[in-house]
Order: structure tokens, then sequence, then C-alpha cells
């Protein structure tokens, strides 16, 4: 009887751990996932350590990321009213040379490099700002032109943060203009909000604004509508997320919020963030669903599903805590819960660096199984859904450095069919030619150029380029069969 016992736990441990290696070979074959990682400034990693020594921490992140399968990088460029680039309307940061208003030395433009080198990745860039945040609780000297010094009377204190008064129209404009700054002169591929709307309540001290939730609820809401106004009325195609946190309503709040106890963007934040997302006034919506599988207030699995119920209007991505993931040594468990659910469409890491460290071998787990092929960003047919022509006169030519296959733009008309990446799918002699199967994506790259591997000439294989527009919607594929 024992051995009976031992062997049908031994046939089910062993089904489960091919369920395990299904699902997370269909994970790792997702052709279109976003799949992101936050960079943060405002825990000091770069404060004051010079234009040489970030631009080398940047690189290395961005490489690792690149092995781990990453497509999209979130940037943090504005976390107090300030600016990690040059700016008219906000000083320089601190938080990158140690002194607000201070330019850095050498002198340098970090989110205009930061789009160089991730679109030289084949990742995109989105520019992270905090909009109301005016000054964090370690700013002890504001610059002479910071908004605070300037306009003291649009600002609130509060638990040692002072913010923008939400319900003032000249901070919307403000933030709009600055928002406008950013998409008008940098090639970003979005712009991207966290969780800072009215700041995280302090038990016993209220928002001293003297204003019901509702009008606060309704002050944010008016500020989201207009910000998505003015990104698409600049740039069409930049792209507008927001990463809320993690539990819109509990269940005693409201007949359609989460089986949760915790604190609430509606409530407390004043953020009503599925009021966004079924108006349309966002383009992505990344919760940041930091807690473990199991939470006593705040089950992973319930969020997730809960999510995946009420905000699927818009494209919806999970943000992850990866500390706290490998911590309870549930990457895999979670993995399986985003393929399970059918409106998730990408990830977030929170945040960047625990993924570069490969903390609990989470890294290495992205880039040998879950991500272990390139990905396309997912499709937002309500921004634009036309695919560009496809790549012309592809040719393999020799050069000095080897050899090369090169391809021409597609002819464009407007932003819209204008080619800005190429994906380039390899297969070998005998194989289908199935651009849907992303494991023969070989690279995403914005030249029109790529070397080959050549050999000896003895191995036939065909080449397929397909043309990528800002959305990424996909042209059909120009062809080149081969030797190498």
């Amino acid at each position: 009887m024992k051995r009976m016992v031992n062997s049908r736990w031994m046939m089910v441990i062993a089904l489960s751990f091919v369920i395990c290696h299904l699902s997370v070979s269909r994970v790792a074959a997702q052709k279109r996932e976003f799949r992101g990682a936050w960079i943060q400034c405002v825990n000091g990693q770069f404060q004051g350590i010079g234009t040489e020594k970030m631009q080398q921490t940047l690189t290395y992140q961005l490489d690792e990321l690149q092995k781990d399968g990453v497509n999209a990088i979130i940037f943090q460029v504005r976390p107090e009213c300030d600016a990690l680039y040059p700016s008219t309307l906000e000083p320089w940061s601190r938080f990158l040379t140690g002194q607000q208003g201070r330019a850095p030395q050498p002198y340098w433009d970090p989110l205009q490099w930061m789009i160089e080198q991730c679109h030289a990745r084949g990742m995109e860039l989105h520019a992270w700002i905090n909009p109301y945040r005016a000054k964090t609780k370690g700013t002890v000297a504001l610059s002479v032109n910071h908004v605070v010094i300037q306009h003291p009377e649009r600002c609130f204190d509060y638990d040692g943060l002072t913010i923008l008064n939400p319900a003032l129209p000249e901070n919307r404009d403000y933030i709009c203009a600055v928002a406008r700054d950013i998409v008008s002169r940098y090639d970003v591929d979005g712009i991207h909000m966290d969780d800072y709307f009215y700041p995280y309540p302090v038990a016993g001290v209220p928002l001293p604004d003297g204003k019901t939730p509702d009008q606060r609820r309704e002050y944010v809401n008016q500020f989201i509508k207009q910000f998505y106004e003015t990104v698409h009325q600049t740039k069409p195609w930049v792209k507008v997320g927001i990463s809320p946190f993690g539990i819109y309503r509990n269940k005693r709040s409201s007949d359609i919020g989460s089986d949760t106890n915790g604190l609430q963007n509606y409530d407390d934040l004043y953020a009503d963030i599925l009021l966004w997302v079924n108006n349309g006034w966002l383009d992505y919506c990344v919760p940041q669903i930091y807690w473990e599988i199991g939470n006593k207030a705040a089950d992973y699995q319930t969020l997730i599903q809960w999510w995946g119920q009420y905000a699927s209007a818009r494209p919806l991505f999970i943000g992850e805590d990866i500390e706290r993931t490998v911590k309870a040594n549930q990457q895999a468990a979670k993995q399986q819960l985003h393929n399970q659910v059918p409106a998730v469409q990408g990830t977030v890491l929170w945040y960047a660096k625990a993924a570069v460290d490969d903390t609990g071998n989470y890294g290495t787990n992205l880039r040998q199984q879950y991500w272990r092929y390139p990905a396309l960003q997912p499709l937002m047919p309500f921004l634009d859904k036309k695919a560009p022509g496809k790549p012309r006169s592809v040719r393999p030519v020799w050069t000095n450095d080897g050899y090369v296959l090169f391809w021409t733009a597609p002819k464009a008309k407007s932003w819209s069919d204008e080619a800005t990446r190429y994906a380039v799918y390899r297969f070998a002699k005998g194989e289908k030619v199935n651009t849907d199967d992303p494991s023969h994506i070989i690279a995403v790259t914005s030249s029109t150029w790529l070397k080959l591997p050549y050999v000896n000439g003895s191995q036939k294989f065909t080449y397929v380029v397909t043309a990528l527009d800002r959305l990424q919607n996909e042209s059909k594929g120009a062809k080149k069969k081969l030797k190498l």
C-alpha cells in the first residue's frame, strides 16, 4: 500500500513537472510581450557618481537586461519636479549631480543617451515622471528656478513631502507642459507615471487641502485626461503608461472590489484607474502587484485575476517585485499565472538592478526559460493598426567586416507607415518558414543591416526580414536564401 501511494505521488509530481514545463515553454514562445524594467534614480544609485561612471553602470545594466530578454526600459527622469535632461522648465536633479540645479560634468544628456542606447539594443525607452511630487524627504535645498521656490502658493506639505496641489488647473497645465517638452524634443517610445498622485496617507494626518475625496478624484481625472491628450497631440505614437498601486478597491468598499484588505487606489490615493482604462486615457496599465501568492492581505493570484477581469480595455502588464518573488520562491508559479490570465500581455520588473544582479537566479531564469526568445511589443490598434510595407532590396554583401545582409526601408508617407525597426528571422534547410514562431527571431534592430554568421558556405538558410512601425505593426516578410 505504501509503495502504491508513493508511486501515485511520483506520477503526480511527474505530471506536474510536465505541465509546468509546457507552461514555461508556452510563456517563452510568446511573440508579442511587453518585457519592461524600471530603472529608478530616486534611490540615489547615480547621485554624484559622475558622467563616466554612470554611463558605465547603465551600459552594464542594459547589456545584462538585453540578455535577460527585456525589450523596454522605463527610465526615471523627473523624480521631484526636476530633470535628468536639460530643461528650461525645471532644474537638473540632485539625484544626478548631488545638487539640484547643477549640470553634470562632463556635460551630457542622460535621457538622450538612454534613448540611443536602448534603441541600439532593440529596446523601447519610456520616460518615467512623477507628476505631483515636488520635494522628497531627503531634499534639503531647492534650486532658485524650482517650482516650489517660484510658486509656493501652488504646493502643500505632507509628511515631509512637498506636493503640487492637484486641485489647481495651473499645476495640471504645468505638468502637461513638462510632458509636451519631453515628447516634442526626444524620440521616446512612451511616457510613464507611477502610483504617486495624491500622497500615500499617514494615519492621523489629514491632507491640508480642505477637499473632499470626490473632489480629489475629479481633479486627478481631469489631469489624466489632459495629460493623455497633450502627449498624443504632440506625437500620436508615444504610448502613455500608468503604474498604479496594486489594489483598486477592496470588496468591503465596492461590489467589484478584490477580495483583499489593503490600501486602495480609489479611496486612499484618489486614483480612479478603472475610469482611465475604460475611457481610454492611457495606452497601457501596470498595476504593482508586489505581493506573494497566498499573501493574506493581498494575494497575488486574486489580484492578477481581478486586474485581468476588470482592466482589459487597455493592454495590461504586471508590475513584479523581484526580491519578494525570489524570497517566496514563486517565479515559476507567477509565470504560470501570467500565462493563465488572457488579458496579461507583459511584465515590468521592479527593479532593474535586481534582475541585473541575478537575485535568486531570477535573471538567469528569464534568459534561459521565460524570455529566452525575443518578443515584439503588444499591438495597440487603438493608436495605429496599419502595417508598413515590407523591406526592399534584401541582399548579402561581402564587406571588410564580413558577410552582411543589407536591406532598404520601405517607402512611407507618414509616421503611421514609417519603418523604425526590423525583425530578422532565420530558418534552417527543411524548416517551415513561419514568422509566428518567435524562436526564429534572431534580431530586432533599428539598423538596415545585420552581420551574418558565415562559416564555410555549406549550410543553407532562409532569412526573412520584416519592417516594424512605431507601434510595431509588422509588415509581410522579405525572404532571402543564403549559404553560410
